[in-house]
């Protein structure tokens, strides 16, 4: 095989490595002479007389190759053997020897995974391009590899080549480069931003087990406005949050965060669910009239097993009871917050001990390519067979949702679970209850009822006095500012005692200083004083109740679970 041809296919100037190899014939073009030598250049009229001027098809090909500052190189056969590098070529890589395979004499094509893609090219006769490879010289290229086929000095074909085309994309690369590490930066700002108003440890009541995942969507950097949250309200009472802002990027996380705050601080008020959306609906138009959120707000009662809850525009709560059957929450729901002219109301859901309750955001179960009705209805088949810790029940909706890494919307899923207690668990949650029919008896038969239970729980004696002065001055405050009926009720869990006392009068009592002259005012001055925590919230039934908690002793736990 005479490898020389295919440098002499290429007629004109010296050039790199054409000094080693005589000049010979190559018919690349018919527009070539066999005997080496150029046509006579044709000619155009310019104005009043002939200039010649070369046609492309006329134009030396190897002194366009020596000159051009791409890297080419012409390889042929099965081994792609070197017939040709130019100037370039070999400025970047250093002198090839003619006829060696590339194998041996091209490491750096091997170093970037162009061989396979030269045998591609031989075998299909079709050009392949490899998109920005940086090059062991430390540039960046763009390889084309192009099929050419040699012609012997009788015009048949005597063998097929590949000419490899660089185009130095160094400047482009890095440029591409650091867009994609700023894009990295601006995202990860955001996603830190988003999280960091999101809750850093979500609250555990005494009664539920709680967990929460939250994941960002896509890979650019505009985060979505989701959020959960967990508040405890006293009482044994517990608020469950979960909402989601409609758009995405760092406005939509302002919002967020400002409608967070904005719940933590109504939820003080211990208001039906539905008064806290509406709440929130007029303060969301405030914050930003062209930004709408969907919110669901719920309270757990472990006295009630109930979950009360109110929806503005968001997707139904699902509850697994303890036989594993999936309930999704009616209705009411209302318009997104923001839109206003809207009376929103509270509905509820069984939540009784062993079962479990999701909340989540549309991420989760909404696909461009289905009716997200058939999203929640896959979510309700996952929760049906996903037993375990809340947390693993979070992981396990969240995979089997199928989410990937371009996975356009955030997610964010809050897990609740009332665990049901048995054994020596269970004598750590107790309840204890005496309806009160008013008058002079009442107070006393507080006292004695309130003393035999706490005796009964084997609370040590401060403990136990402290339970008893607590419900003597509710019930006392009860019998002076309320009505009929009125209830007694005892609640304790492995960390706290809890005293509350219901009546039919919705007048929330308040702290106030009682002079010294003063016959009444000193009931919840005294409550407030010795318990851990106290408050009041008006009832469904157009009541209130007041309530008031003591922290346990670890002892006091010890021994009542004996």
């Amino acid at each position: 095989m005479n490898f020389t041809r295919w440098s002499a296919r290429l007629p004109g100037m010296p050039g790199t490595q054409r000094r080693a190899a005589p000049r010979t014939d190559l018919a690349a073009s018919p527009d070539l002479r066999t005997d080496g030598s150029v046509p006579a250049a044709r000619t155009e009229q310019l104005t009043d007389r002939a200039v010649p001027v070369p046609a492309v098809d006329e134009l030396p090909a190897r002194e366009v190759l020596d000159r051009v500052p791409a890297l080419v190189a012409l390889v042929h056969g099965p081994d792609h053997r070197i017939g040709y590098v130019n100037d370039a070529y070999a400025t970047a890589f250093g002198v090839r020897p003619l006829g060696a395979p590339a194998r041996e004499a091209l490491p750096e094509l091997r170093e970037l995974g162009l061989l396979p893609l030269l045998d591609q090219v031989l075998r299909s006769g079709r050009p392949r391009t490899l998109k920005s490879r940086k090059a062991p010289d430390g540039r960046s290229y763009t390889f084309t590899c192009t099929p050419v086929t040699e012609a012997g000095g009788d015009g048949r074909t005597a063998g097929a080549g590949v000419l490899v085309f660089a185009t130095d994309v160094t400047d482009h690369a890095e440029a591409a480069e650091r867009l994609r590490a700023s894009e990295r930066r601006q995202r990860e700002t955001a996603v830190t931003l988003q999280r960091s108003l999101l809750p850093q440890v979500l609250e555990q009541p005494d009664d539920l087990r709680i967990a929460a995942t939250y994941q960002p969507g896509g890979t650019e950097a505009a985060v979505g406005g989701d959020w959960y949250d967990v508040i405890t309200l006293g009482g044994g009472r517990t608020a469950l949050v979960i909402g989601d802002v409609m758009g995405r990027g760092v406005r939509a996380a302002a919002v967020m965060g400002q409608l967070r705050t904005a719940v933590r601080a109504y939820a003080r008020l211990d208001l039906p669910p539905h008064e806290i959306l509406q709440l929130l609906d007029g303060l969301a138009a405030e914050i930003d009239a062209n930004q709408i959120a969907t919110c669901v707000y719920a309270i757990h009662d472990p006295n009630e097993g109930r979950l009360v809850y109110a929806s503005a525009g968001h997707l139904p709560i699902l509850v697994r009871d303890e036989k594993g059957a999936v309930l999704r929450a009616d209705e009411p729901t209302g318009p997104p917050l923001g839109t206003g002219g809207w009376m929103h109301a509270s509905g509820s859901v069984p939540l009784g001990p062993g079962s479990t309750a999701v909340l989540y955001t549309d991420g989760l179960v909404e696909r461009r390519d289905e009716d997200i009705d058939e999203g929640i209805a896959a979510l309700e088949r996952a929760l049906a067979g996903a037993t375990g810790t809340p947390q693993v029940v979070c992981d396990r909706l969240v995979r089997s949702a199928g989410l990937q890494a371009d996975h356009d919307d955030d997610v964010a899923v809050l897990v609740l679970q009332h665990p049901a207690r048995t054994g020596p668990d269970g004598e750590l949650f107790r309840n204890a209850a005496l309806e009160l029919l008013g008058g002079v008896e009442a107070a006393p038969r507080a006292r004695a009822f309130a003393s035999g239970v706490l005796t009964s729980w084997r609370f040590p004696p401060d403990l136990h006095d402290l339970g008893v002065l607590a419900a003597s001055e509710l019930v006392a405050n009860s019998l002076q500012h309320g009505t009929p009926p009125m209830r007694l009720r005892l609640r304790r869990t492995d960390r706290r005692l809890i005293v509350e006392v219901t009546d039919g009068d919705d007048h929330l009592p308040r702290r106030r200083r009682a002079e010294p002259g003063d016959e009444s005012g000193r009931g919840i001055a005294i409550v407030a004083t010795i318990a851990s925590n106290w408050g009041a919230r008006r009832t469904p039934d157009g009541g209130k109740a007041v309530w008031c908690e003591f922290a346990l002793p670890r002892e006091a736990g010890r021994t009542g679970a004996r």
